[in-house]
């Protein structure tokens, strides 16, 4: 008997087994722990994929109490069975495995859940994301379906939009009316040297759509302005501020009151930035924040006081990992709160921002574009 084969039966004889007719997936947690490719055969419904490999790191994500119950299955038993031994060491009480796996959940004829539409090749490039409980076959294809506004195709829209394709946002808007230009280069990293002198919103797309052919990239080669942003900006889940003007930034905050979609802001100063998210009628708006812009002498754009290379990286991803969250509804997004990063001292703190009831935008009906 081969070393699987002893393990397996070893297995057997420590843990129980529970029948398909018996399992009720609404009880405890229902755990598949196929591979990304073996997906497309369904899913138990509220089943959540863990990977065998790293299981009971896995499901401690998911709960603290190891003596809550726990059917694990794969697609005919066997793994499952010595996973759940091995969940066992872990120190977990109540697990069991399901007899016969899910072939035999299906031939019993009980009902599985479809895996959302992802081929092969989508379940093996997004593997990472479908193996986290927070986000898995569900969270993906709610990712894919998404739809958000990158407003800057420059240095804080360069790793937004990045981060962004890579995860799979199905559809990626980008705002920007400048061509690229080699001084850019050192912070806009969604550009290349040979796109120098091409509008950037042409270069972004033919860049996001190597990075991945899964999402649609529309170019809206304009600047944002009153006549347009309502058209522009309607359809869109959620608005990336990734502008460097205060201009903009008050007319993309006025026009999401009027579409009701969350502004992911992001800004940065030399060394310094800041990342906060504005979502209309539920927290502070950017107007709140900033009544008026400074004077000019005040807030010089990056060509005249400069900007350290990678601090919009830093931000832009920021940004993106809070687009993310709002998609996925997972975690604490900055909303009402405002997060500023010194690159100087690798400090961050985050500050809570105040609804004014005087405020333009948000203090009543959302003001006229203009």
């Amino acid at each position: 008997m081969d070393d699987y084969r002893l393990k397996l039966s070893e297995a057997l004889e420590r843990i129980e087994q529970v029948q398909p007719d018996h399992l009720d997936p609404e009880e405890g947690l229902v755990v598949d722990i196929r591979t990304s490719d073996e997906l497309a055969l369904g899913l138990i419904p509220n089943a959540t994929v863990l990977p065998a490999s790293r299981l009971a790191e896995s499901v401690a994500s998911l709960t603290h109490d190891r003596g809550e119950r726990i059917v694990l299955y794969c697609a005919v038993g066997e793994r499952s069975a010595i996973a759940a031994a091995d969940l066992m060491d872990a120190g977990y009480t109540n697990v069991a495995s399901l007899a016969g796996g899910i072939k035999r959940w299906m031939a019993l004829g009980h009902p599985t859940e479809s895996s959302s539409g992802l081929n092969a090749s989508t379940r093996h490039r997004y593997a990472r994301h479908l193996v986290l409980p927070q986000v898995g076959i569900a969270g993906q294809s709610t990712l894919l379906n998404a739809r958000v506004l990158i407003v800057g195709a420059g240095g804080l829209g360069s790793p937004a939009a990045l981060y962004l394709a890579a995860a799979g946002v199905g559809t990626i808007g980008l705002i920007d009316d400048d061509d690229v230009d080699v001084s850019n280069l050192q912070r806009q990293i969604l550009h290349t040297t040979s796109a120098a002198g091409t509008p950037k919103t042409a270069s972004a797309a033919q860049r996001l759509g190597e990075l991945n052919p899964d999402v649609r990239v529309v170019p809206h080669q304009t600047r944002l302005v009153a006549a347009n942003a309502l058209e522009i900006m309607s359809g869109y889940d959620i608005a990336v501020d990734a502008t460097d003007n205060f201009a903009s930034r008050y007319l993309l905050n006025d026009a999401s009151m009027h579409l009701d979609i969350p502004v992911v802001h992001g800004s940065v100063f030399r060394f310094e930035g800041q990342v906060a998210v504005f979502r209309p009628h539920d927290s502070a708006c950017y107007r709140c924040v900033f009544p008026a812009p400074p004077p000019a002498d005040l807030a010089p754009d990056c060509a005249q006081a400069g900007v350290f290379g990678v601090l919009p990286g830093v931000i832009g991803t920021l940004q993106a990992t809070e687009v993310l969250k709002l998609i996925l509804s997972i975690g604490e997004p900055l909303v009402g709160k405002m997060l500023t990063y010194d690159a100087l001292s690798q400090s961050t703190y985050t500050l809570r921002l105040k609804r004014r009831d005087d405020c333009p935008a948000c203090g009543g009906p959302p003001p006229a574009l203009g």
